[in-house]
């Protein structure tokens, strides 16, 4: 059944009643001192991740209305949907099959006259084959030295996927070939990353989907003018150098070719696969080059264990479905505006930027699939950072600001198992696990989390903590290649659930390529020197440019 044949959830009678639920003056100390067993009811876990989101400001009349409104708009059989590589990338009329990537290779899915699993493993065994070369060291570069950095050229979710999982992931390494990643098209990240690096033995992934986006390309251009100059003075040609120091991942083999990628040196994406959603694939090449074949299968799994409680857990205790309807309460129904991902994790500080495109991108959307327009609040505006840093940055804002936020506090309960015999490193986890749990408390209750403050604010209101900021605690047993891909997972449903409810398509990202197209004939104008055909003001600024160029 076509997505946009499904019932709305906006015509529903669970809509109306959480918009008059939401009226209420919601308090969530009240909440608590009503409801001794309230933490029991409002907590689920899968697997190695346990979810408290007893600090929402919802009771059980909320949650039961937010699950009415989730079967309301059949999401079940948009779950399912999605899954199966049903249509439900509605304005480009293609599957979002990201969760094909993971699936095991004794699955079995056809799409149309596909067999979706048949192609994956086969880009997977691509991915272990070229990935043991660079890792045994027979990957030789134009002079025949080893390759000892490995550079990923991307920019999205060709780039920021990749590098927050290898990041995550990187005491897994068990190589000393160092991954870096480039993005920029200013060119400042590669400049200054090409300074430290050596030529001969240096490899460049160029990751696009496309195989055209302009950040991306000016970067690669850059990479083979800079080897290439190297080469020469070495007798080295330009045929060795695009053999031995380039590798290309894209849906397009045309234009690989075209550039000069070697066939053998072409692994393959499908329009199937959004690049928010692509860390899963060939574009994982980085990663497996850095921990190993192994464990980037143990992300995949991780992933797929996800997948299987999303289509097969009761909604109640569904992580990926409480996640995001907690978030459509907030965003569309309390009209909170504004969501911050924490994680008490250093090795998870790239986690927020990557959740901030999977949710904005995908979510940043105000028609619904039939292309009406929506009347009502969507994705809100989303931002992170480690917690130990945010809290030196903008909790102030959260504690004692005007705006409310909700947020998702992210913990390992275990670091540092294997050095048992540091005891400063343990003290410094537990530390930061003291952290999470104090500023999702403070947030919650105000001044009535310590004993004293409210009595204290009483002579002092520049020390008042209002509270009442609603948060989710997500913990994780310990990081793994296997958490981290059921969390990532985990976090890519909650946006599908989330648009479910919109009724919006969260695959596509029309959004941005006016602004590509924009900045093509601005380049031009800024390369000729005559007088602008813009507005005033991008006039202005062109000419200012001229003058100092």
């Amino acid at each position: 059944m076509p997505l946009n044949s499904y019932k709305s959830a906006y015509s529903s009678k669970y809509w109306t009643q959480l918009q008059k639920l939401a009226e209420q003056k919601w308090s969530i100390a009240s909440l608590f001192t009503q409801d001794e067993t309230r933490t029991q009811r409002f907590s689920a876990q899968a697997g190695k991740l346990y979810m408290d989101y007893s600090k929402q400001c919802i009771d059980d009349t909320v949650l039961a209305n937010l699950l009415d409104l989730a079967k309301s708009c059949n999401l079940s059989a948009r779950i399912e949907a999605l899954l199966q590589g049903a249509m439900v990338n509605t304005s480009e009329e293609r599957a979002a099959l990201h969760t094909a990537l993971r699936l095991p290779a004794t699955a079995t899915l056809q799409v149309s006259t596909q067999d979706v699993v048949a192609d994956v493993h086969h880009s997977l065994a691509q991915v272990e084959r070229i990935s043991a070369r660079i890792r045994s060291g027979s990957w030789r570069g134009f002079s025949g030295k080893a390759i000892t950095d490995v550079v990923n050229i991307g920019v999205g979710g060709s780039d920021l996927g990749p590098l927050m999982a290898a990041t995550a992931l990187d005491e897994w390494a068990d190589t000393d070939i160092a991954v870096h990643f480039v993005s920029n098209m200013d060119g400042s990240q590669l400049d200054n990353l090409l300074k430290r690096l050596n030529a001969e033995t240096t490899l460049f992934i160029i990751s696009s989907k496309s195989f055209g986006t302009v950040d991306t390309l000016s970067n690669a251009k850059t990479a083979l003018s800079w080897l290439l100059a190297t080469a020469t003075l070495r007798a080295g040609t330009q045929d060795s150098v695009l053999r031995r120091h380039f590798i290309g991942i894209s849906a397009n083999s045309e234009k690989m070719s075209t550039w000069g990628i070697h066939p053998e040196h072409q692994l393959q994406l499908w329009d199937w696969v959004g690049g928010r959603f692509s860390l899963w694939s060939a574009i994982g090449l980085a990663i497996a080059i850095r921990i190993g074949m192994v464990q980037f299968r143990e992300l995949l799994a991780g992933a797929h264990s996800m997948d299987v409680h999303f289509a097969n857990a009761d909604f109640a205790n569904n992580l990926p479905v409480l996640l995001g309807l907690l978030a459509v309460w907030n965003s569309t129904f309390l009209h909170i505006h504004a969501h911050t991902v924490l994680p008490y994790d250093g090795r998870l500080g790239y986690l927020p930027s990557y959740l901030t495109q999977l949710e904005m991108e995908s979510n940043g959307k105000s028609v619904t699939h039939d292309g009406k327009h929506i009347e009502y609040d969507t994705c809100p505006i989303l931002w992170g950072e480690v917690g130990s840093n945010a809290q030196h940055a903008f909790y102030q804002l959260l504690h004692q600001g005007t705006q409310h936020v909700s947020c998702d506090f992210i913990a390992c309960v275990r670091h540092y198992s294997d050095e048992a015999q540091n005891e400063s490193l343990q003290q410094q986890h537990e530390l930061s696990l003291a952290n999470c749990l104090a500023q999702s408390r403070v947030l919650a209750f105000g001044n009535a989390a310590i004993t004293d403050a409210a009595v204290a604010c009483e002579s002092d209101k520049y020390k008042h903590y209002r509270g009442n900021q609603p948060s989710t605690t997500l913990l994780i047993d310990e990081l793994t290649p296997h958490s981290l891909g059921a969390l990532i997972a985990l976090y890519e449903h909650k946006v599908y659930v989330m648009a479910s409810i919109w009724d919006i398509n969260p695959f596509d990202q029309w959004g941005v390529e006016m602004g590509k197209q924009m900045a093509e004939a601005v380049y031009q104008a800024l390369q000729q020197d005559r007088e602008s055909p813009f507005d005033t003001s991008t006039n202005q600024l062109l000419a200012h440019i001229r003058r100092l160029s």
